[in-house]
């Protein structure tokens, strides 16, 4: 299993079996090469991507700046925020499959869509190229300073929560379906919903991934019973319980 920064993810308590292989700093490298495309490691930070972005002169990478998480995890998930999606700047991208076989897949060969892609099972994505447009870097930072602020206003940044934990369904806000079937602050064990943002799941300090996931369950169930809308988890869950 490949591993970025530990991002939208929940380990269960009983691990992971096998080998969990993470990125070194051989790639998290981000440099640009030609026009406006970016040459980015797999285990490059979205904040190293926009930032270099930003003194690039490159804009349309900004929303990187708001995602929590490393290059290969934006790639196989379509990672996006703020009006921004992976597959809006990815030309190709460098995987290496189960087989040990290096390949280039480009775009169209990923099938993307929202929070998905057709990337190959179980393989890692060691590069990326990303193409954004001709940007004012003030402007640029500008965008950042926004995005940055907006987070900070509305989610829980400093507490424990592995982020984002439902997919938006289509014509609705995940967090809106939460707050609306009463489970804002809901608690199960050490685990609770978050009070400043309803689709965050916290750890207030000594909950189990099984507390988490049954939390989540607990919201999807009732969510389904008030709206008639069933909740996709945006969270991957690894391991055995």
């Amino acid at each position: 299993m490949a591993l970025g920064l530990g991002s939208n993810m929940i380990v269960r308590d009983g691990g992971v079996p096998g080998v969990t292989v993470r990125l070194g700093k051989a790639f998290a490298k981000v440099e640009r090469t030609e026009g406006e495309i970016l040459n980015c490691g797999g285990g490059a930070s979205g904040i190293l991507v926009s930032s270099t972005a930003r003194d690039a002169g490159i804009a349309g990478m900004e929303f990187l700046r708001s995602i929590p998480g490393t290059v290969g995890g934006f790639v196989r998930m379509n990672g996006g925020a703020y009006g921004g999606e992976v597959k809006d700047i990815l030309t190709d991208c460098d995987i290496l499959l189960r087989s040990g076989e290096l390949v280039t897949l480009g775009t169209g060969d990923l099938h993307y869509s929202y929070r998905h892609s057709e990337l190959p099972e179980a393989a890692i994505v060691v590069a990326a190229r990303f193409q954004g447009r001709p940007g004012d870097p003030a402007a640029i930072q500008a965008e950042m300073d926004r995005i940055s602020a907006s987070r900070e206003a509305s989610q829980p940044l400093r507490s424990k929560t592995g982020g984002s934990t439902f997919k938006n369904p289509d014509g609705h806000k995940a967090w809106a379906l939460v707050d609306e079937a009463g489970c804002r602050g809901l608690t199960i064990g050490g685990a609770q919903v978050s009070e400043k943002h309803t689709n965050f799941l916290l750890n207030l300090g000594d909950a189990t991934s099984s507390d988490i996931e049954a939390l989540g369950e607990e919201v999807r169930k009732r969510v389904k019973e008030k709206s008639g809308i069933e909740l996709q988890w945006e969270i991957q869950r690894v391991g055995t319980k």
